[in-house]
């Protein structure tokens, strides 16, 4: 199955780069493209792509303005609208937790190798959340900074324990292979799992998941500068 992708980004040489890439796999296709926020809502409401790779500082409507109206317009996800992952050039960008409130499911860095580029897409079509190492540390920090607690109910009671724990290791960065291995279990009971954790916390996808796990209490990271309890993400 052809993952459909959607490049927006004001750099010419950035679309161009990143679309020559991504059309070398055979599983990949950038079905079109954008130089600016308002074009790129354009954009995906037309072609409905599977991935959208969008900047964060464009002209016209910025890459978070954009992605709280595709998410808006669309939904998330499958049978909903695209997965968005934002790129960056900078790994302590100001908006990396607005970006993925707006609803997007992860965030890059522009300087990734080709071999990271294509997995990061791969594994954001399969509905996986993505956050580079250096921006997951700056998101919990941020997190703690401005949300240090919550007077509203826990969502997290509505967990059975093994949900809980699922939701943990996810909050550690594991993909549903890691935890299947890590709980002796099968990658489907996982998605299961998972599909379960989503649902009763009303969390669109794993990001929005992690940050409710945050918010929550249910992983404390060891510093507001700091990597989270095990806050790990593999390969990036």
């Amino acid at each position: 199955m052809t993952v459909r992708i959607v490049i927006a980004d004001d750099q010419d040489v950035v679309r161009a780069g990143f679309g020559a890439l991504l059309d070398t796999q055979p599983d990949l296709s950038v079905v079109g493209s954008a130089a600016d926020g308002a074009a790129a809502v354009g954009v995906c409401r037309e072609t409905r792509p599977d991935v959208v790779l969008m900047d964060v500082r464009m002209p016209v409507l910025d890459g978070i303005e954009a992605t709280r109206r595709i998410i808006a317009g669309t939904g998330a996800g499958p049978g909903g609208g695209p997965r968005i992952v934002m790129l960056t050039t900078f790994d302590l960008d100001e908006y990396v937790y607005d970006a993925l409130a707006a609803g997007a499911s992860g965030f890059l860095l522009k300087d990734m190798t080709a071999e990271r580029l294509f997995e990061a897409v791969r594994v954001v079509a399969a509905g996986e959340a993505l956050l580079a190492p250096t921006v997951t540390r700056r998101l919990i920090g941020e997190f703690v900074r401005l949300r240090p607690h919550t007077a509203e109910p826990s969502p997290l009671a509505l967990l059975t324990p093994r949900e809980t724990e699922v939701l943990r290791l996810i909050a550690e960065g594991l993909s549903n292979a890691e935890i299947a291995a890590r709980l002796t279990v099968s990658a489907e009971t996982v998605k299961t799992h998972v599909s379960r954790v989503l649902a009763k916390l009303g969390a669109r996808d794993r990001a929005q998941a992690v940050m409710l796990a945050y918010e929550f209490g249910l992983v404390v990271p060891r510093s507001a500068g700091g990597t989270g309890s095990g806050a790990r993400r593999s390969p990036w």
